[in-house]
């Protein structure tokens, strides 16, 4: 559809949530911590070395992110996080899903229901809007890198298990075990061209808000919610015009 990319929709929506964050070493680190309890060494642990990435990506440093490391694996005592994914509806029927890292899960709870209620949502039943999201990896990329017979070759034979072309990108879709390999072997024939590569939900069911007022109000929602220091990411299925995109963004 003319004017409309979603993956330039979760851009804007990302940029714009990402300039927003200025306690993002926090939850990076927590990241880190969490990874960590699965083994120390991001060779081994795909997902340690993903959230390593993203603390480079983010100029921590390596004295950091080694602290943040041992306290992960216990060698420095420290919280004990865990992740706890809520699942909320919002305005316009749009659906969203909260990634969050917590110590103290009553308390996430409770401040993750004031806030999305204090938006005009409400907070679902574990498995009431999942079912409109996968979980997997998810790499884009530039179609300047590479023709897209050559570049869909390249990311099938790493064990891609579907991919896209949107716009002026490519999108790699990865079940999660196999997202380290394929994003190492990418990474490998295609330099750093990758656009933040993550393990995240992904829509399946979007849903189109023509009404720059409702998407105001998501946009409020989401927000309102990641101001939670416990809030890792929220995610949701709105699909909107590039035009309303670029004002969420502003």
């Amino acid at each position: 559809m003319a004017g409309h990319s979603k993956w330039a929709n979760i851009k804007h929506r990302k940029a714009a949530q990402d300039a927003k964050r200025g306690k993002i070493f926090t939850r990076l680190i927590r990241d880190i911590m969490t990874a960590a309890k699965s083994g120390g060494d991001p060779n081994d642990n795909p997902n340690l070395k993903l959230a390593l990435d993203k603390a480079r990506a983010a100029n921590m440093t390596k004295d950091v992110m080694d602290r943040a490391i041992k306290r992960g694996t216990g060698e420095i005592q420290g919280e004990d996080y865990v992740e706890k994914v809520y699942e909320a509806m919002g305005p316009g029927g749009v659906a969203l899903v909260i990634k969050t890292l917590t110590d103290n899960g009553t308390r996430t709870y409770n401040n993750v229901r004031l806030a999305v209620s204090k938006a005009g949502g409400n907070l679902g039943e574990q498995g009431s809007v999942m079912w409109q999201f996968n979980h997997n990896g998810l790499m884009v990329y530039p179609n300047t890198i590479g023709g897209e017979d050559e570049v869909m070759e390249a990311a099938l034979e790493a064990g891609a298990s579907d991919f896209e072309v949107e716009g002026d990108v490519y999108k790699i879709i990865t079940e999660v075990a196999d997202f380290g390999a394929v994003r190492d072997a990418m990474n490998a024939q295609y330099g750093d061209a990758m656009e933040d590569p993550d393990l995240t939900y992904i829509p399946t069911n979007w849903i189109e808000v023509t009404d720059s007022e409702i998407a105001g109000k998501v946009q409020k929602l989401v927000d309102s919610v990641e101001e939670d220091d416990d809030v890792q990411e929220v995610i949701t299925n709105m699909d909107v015009s590039d035009e309303i995109a670029e004002k969420l963004a502003s």
